[in-house]
């Protein structure tokens, strides 16, 4: 069993999912993304330590998807980016 310790409520413990298996893992921006999809930014991004500014409606071709906080994979004519998928629409 496992337990909040705030309110004192048990859950049956389910069994670990294996991390290495990727095909389990899902990113979403309101449907699904898969590697290959095309996306467009939703948000302006200034990139950190850099004057470079990612505009809303910037287009990407192919994306992949990848483990951490930074789901999103993907190059642009700028450079090749990690991004939130929150931050992004399927085309």
């Amino acid at each position: 069993m496992s337990n909040f310790p705030a309110c004192g409520r048990e859950l049956p413990m389910r069994a670990a999912a294996s991390t290495d298996d990727d095909d389990e893992r899902i990113v979403r921006d309101g449907n699904v993304l898969v590697d290959g999809d095309g996306v467009v930014l939703i948000k302006d991004s200034k990139v950190k330590r850099s004057s470079i500014a990612l505009e809303m409606g910037s287009k990407v071709k192919s994306i992949r998807l990848v483990g951490g906080d930074h789901e999103v994979d993907c190059k642009m004519d700028a450079g090749n980016f990690m991004l939130k998928a929150c931050y992004l629409k399927k085309v």
